[in-house]
């Protein structure tokens, strides 16, 4: 028999941010596997009667191969539950090996990640026009997980683009230091967010300057994340966005003649077709 592994993405936190197709997926399977220290108990409250139910927070991957062998012995349905997405630190590569090597079908459903949820709930936009187009996901290095020697939060902040940093927080001053050796400004904005969308949320701007005095203030060591750069400061002027510019031509509209002379006069140049693809 060939059994299954859905890997569902449950959000950052609040039970109603995991997709539909995230909660179809734990409602129909045999075997929900959870992390309680991580996912909301309201992500697997709906699962039908008679499921298996297993709480991971304890568990090494060799404990959860039992459970995924015996889905592909039996044919079932597994649910397998990441916090946040699972493609960012969820650790999923390993088990997408192990189910090849058990013959099990896989697939996996994304979920709303905490810089996302970080960036929505404080109504902060990550790539401000002519501000920063670009946006970093990684984490501070020299922790008990090696990083890449080319990946350093010095080498990624000399971009000056959004960046966001996960499982730092324990190395605030260090944290602060490699951004500012890197070359952000002291008065950089930063957004500080402690558990996001969880009723116990906290969600904090401060000068990058200020960064690890506000975080041990709140006495924020785990369960938080980071976002620094420009294009995070509250209200930004002169920076509108080309696609909704009248003089902005694309597929699906004409441009303004006059608008279109203005916006080239102010250095847009090539005219794009395309929609944005986020």
């Amino acid at each position: 028999m060939s059994g299954k592994v859905i890997f569902v993405g449950a959000g950052p936190g609040a039970d109603d941010l995991i997709t539909v197709r995230g909660a179809r997926a734990i409602a129909e399977a045999d075997i929900v596997i959870w992390a309680s220290s991580l996912v909301h108990p309201g992500i697997v409250a709906n699962a039908k009667p008679g499921a298996t139910i297993v709480d991971s927070a304890g568990e090494a991957l060799e404990d959860t191969e039992a459970h995924y062998r015996r889905a592909a012995e039996e044919g079932l349905l597994v649910a397998r539950v990441h916090t946040g997405d699972p493609s960012i630190y969820g650790a999923t590569g390993e088990q997408y090996e192990l189910c090849r090597q058990l013959g099990l079908e896989f697939e996996t459903i994304p979920g709303v990640s905490a810089y996302s949820a970080t960036a929505a709930r404080m109504n902060a936009e990550i790539t401000i026009p002519e501000v920063s187009q670009s946006f970093i996901l990684t984490r501070l290095e020299g922790g008990r997980t090696p990083m890449p020697p080319r990946e350093t939060v010095r080498g990624f902040a000399a971009h000056g683009a959004t960046m966001a940093l996960y499982l730092s927080a324990a190395r605030n001053k260090q944290l602060q230091e490699e951004l500012l050796a890197g070359g952000y400004a002291p008065d950089t904005p930063c957004i500080i967010g402690y558990r996001v969308t969880w009723p116990d949320e906290l969600l904090m701007r401060c000068q990058l300057s200020d960064l690890s005095a506000t975080m041990r203030e709140h006495k924020l060591w785990k369960h938080t994340i980071v976002m620094v750069g420009p294009a995070l400061a509250e209200g930004h002027s002169g920076t509108r966005s080309h696609l909704y510019h009248p003089g902005f031509r694309h597929e699906f509209r004409a441009a303004d003649p006059a608008a279109q002379r203005d916006l080239r006069a102010h250095g847009a140049g090539a005219v794009q077709t395309e929609e944005n693809p986020s």
